[in-house]
């Protein structure tokens, strides 16, 4: 009899038996026929996953790529390949919908920038540890539009090899000392210097301290800083090795104080007696005093003509004391103007970025900023500073300084106006940080409780926060100098500013922050002036007192008409500043 083969999906073979009493299928025949069909599906499905695999590869490599990495979480996240001079090639750039600033640990994952050296602009090799802010600061900025060009990085790493042969202590300083020690002008060495007197006001003093600096660079010799009362307990060293402060030993030091237009070393004096342009190498001064201070006079500017600086060359000690940024100036002196255009493609940019290469709050200040930004302003969406200084006398705060304020706020949309009349829903979630500075706390107080009493006309939230108000300034004390440099620093961190006429503490904060600053006039009469501000041409600082001086044709010319780049201040209409000359660039 013919056996039926059955479907083994239809029973068990080992389980129904054949009408002849034997089982239709073996167990070992069953194994190996279902092993079989297993393996030929196993076969069908990994042949078919490939296939989906391929299809889906090819299509993802033939569609648009994203446009600026993977969405996750709300944050853009892209890695860069930077090429830089230094170590830190690569960048890890995290892009956040909405940054707040390096406030904790997830604010710093958020922003992560490894561009420490500022585009080549500082040296690498420091201990990061004894100034936590050279290194540190770019966390807590917006990253620069304003990038060093290659020649002056070429040069600032030029004169860190000059500063370490010649700084103090060094062979090359103790011989060239001789000639101060001795009065004799010995043989010509390989360092000339410039000391700079520690004089006036924190805001001149880091102004002034620049332009000395630019100075040097120009003329290659080393800077070297006269430490006054205060100078090591705010600045890092910016140059590594040696330091740039002047040693407590230096022989002219107890004379720093009684410089002045009448002392015999006086380079005005001089040339009034004749005694400086009739000297011969060989009897020259060992050292000239610059009196470069607002009172100097016709002779004492003779320092910024180009023959002058040719006579100067030859002195191995330049002793500068001023209270001006004049730089400007520089840039109208021939025998400069070629390296200063390479120096500085960009003319406004000067003191900002010598102002970041030379200027870092030592750990106290840095401490003190780091701590009042996180605490108040890192969260906010937008951060604004308003930096008050009233040369009026008698006791503020005065209701035409608080108008103007007011009226410049709003004039330029800077902060939204209030309404008294009936309450405002909330529309608008987003929130601004004021920073007030002022030695005054009055105009912090009226302008917190103004919208703290009433609601913005746009619904959005606005605080105001001072850091300290010391009613005075107290220029010698030294807590007082480590907050007001805190509080330059704290403003130059804010995305807009607003800068009182004629300061020179707001001078220092929008030069360091790169801001073109909204600049309140100066009110007359006790009357607000009408516009309130106005915006500046240039970030760069006003010199107050320039010469007025054709050194050539030897009459007074107005030295803020010679060239497109150097042009009268905005807040002083005498004085200079740089400017940006568009078809220059």
């Amino acid at each position: 009899m013919k056996r039926l083969r059955r479907n083994p999906d239809e029973s068990d073979p080992e389980t129904t038996p054949d009408p002849d009493g034997e089982v239709s299928f073996s167990k070992d025949q069953h194994e190996r026929k279902c092993g079989l069909s297993s393996m030929k599906m196993m076969g069908f499905f990994v042949v078919a996953l490939m296939v989906v695999s391929v299809v889906f590869s090819v299509s993802v490599v033939l569609q648009d790529p994203p446009s600026d990495g993977v969405l996750e979480s709300g944050k853009n996240v892209r890695f860069l390949d930077v090429m830089e001079s230094s170590k830190e090639e690569q960048v890890l750039e995290v892009q956040p919908q909405k940054v707040v600033g390096p406030v904790d640990d997830d604010a710093l994952s958020i922003e992560v920038r490894k561009d420490k050296l500022h585009g080549g602009l500082l040296a690498a090799g420091f201990d990061e540890t004894s100034c936590v802010s050279r290194y540190q600061s770019v966390l807590y900025r917006k990253e620069s539009q304003h990038k060093p060009s290659p020649y002056l990085i070429s040069r600032l790493r030029s004169y860190e090899a000059l500063h370490k042969r010649c700084g103090p202590y060094t062979e090359s300083y103790n011989k060239t000392l001789e000639k101060l020690k001795t009065g004799h002008h010995l043989e010509s060495t390989d360092c000339n210097y410039l000391v700079w007197i520690s004089f006036s006001g924190l805001g001149n003093r880091i102004l002034t301290l620049a332009s000395a600096f630019l100075y040097a660079l120009l003329t290659n010799r080393v800077l070297l800083v006269d430490p006054g009362t205060d100078m090591v307990d705010l600045f890092c060293e910016p140059f590594p090795e040696v330091s740039w402060f002047l040693p407590l030993d230096f022989p002219l030091k107890n004379q720093f104080d009684s410089f002045d237009q009448k002392s015999p070393h006086c380079y005005g004096r001089m040339l009034k007696n004749n005694s400086f342009a009739n000297s011969s190498k060989s009897i020259l001064a060992p050292f000239v005093y610059l009196h470069l201070i607002h009172d100097y006079d016709d002779q004492d500017k003779l320092f910024f003509c180009d023959e002058d600086q040719t006579s100067l060359q030859e002195v191995p000690w330049l002793i500068m004391k001023t209270d001006n940024y004049f730089v400007p100036s520089l840039f109208l002196i021939p025998t400069f103007e070629q390296q200063l255009s390479n120096l500085f493609p960009r003319k406004e940019a000067v003191f900002h970025l010598l102002g970041r290469y030379i200027f870092h709050p030592t750990n106290p200040v840095w401490g003190l900023i780091t701590r009042y930004y996180q605490a108040y302003l890192a969260k906010a969406d937008e951060r604004i500073g308003i930096q008050i200084r009233v040369f009026d006398t008698g006791t503020g705060p005065f209701q035409h300084v608080l108008d103007q304020i007011i009226a410049c706020t709003l004039k330029e949309n800077l902060l939204p106006d209030i309404s008294t009349e009936k309450p405002i829903i909330n529309q608008s979630q987003k929130s601004k940080a004021v920073l007030v500075t002022s030695l005054s706390g009055g105009y912090f107080e009226r302008l917190r409780d103004m919208y703290w009493e009433h609601p913005t006309v746009t619904g959005e939230v606005i605080g105001f926060y001072q850091p300290s108000h010391e009613e005075y300034q107290q220029t010698e004390k030294q807590f007082h100098n480590r907050k007001a440099w805190a509080e330059m620093y704290l403003l130059s961190l804010t995305d807009v500013l607003i800068t009182s006429s004629w300061s020179t503490f707001g001078y220092v904060a929008q030069s360091l922050g790169g801001l073109k600053p909204w600049i309140l006039y100066k009110p007359e009469n006790r009357t607000a002036p009408d516009p309130p501000c106005g915006r500046v041409m240039s970030m760069e600082p006003c010199f107050h007192a320039p010469p007025f001086y054709d050194c050539k044709a030897k009459r007074g010319i107005d030295t803020g008409a010679v060239v497109p780049h150097v042009r009268h201040c905005e807040d002083m209409s005498w004085g200079l500043k740089l400017v940006d000359n568009e078809s220059e660039l």
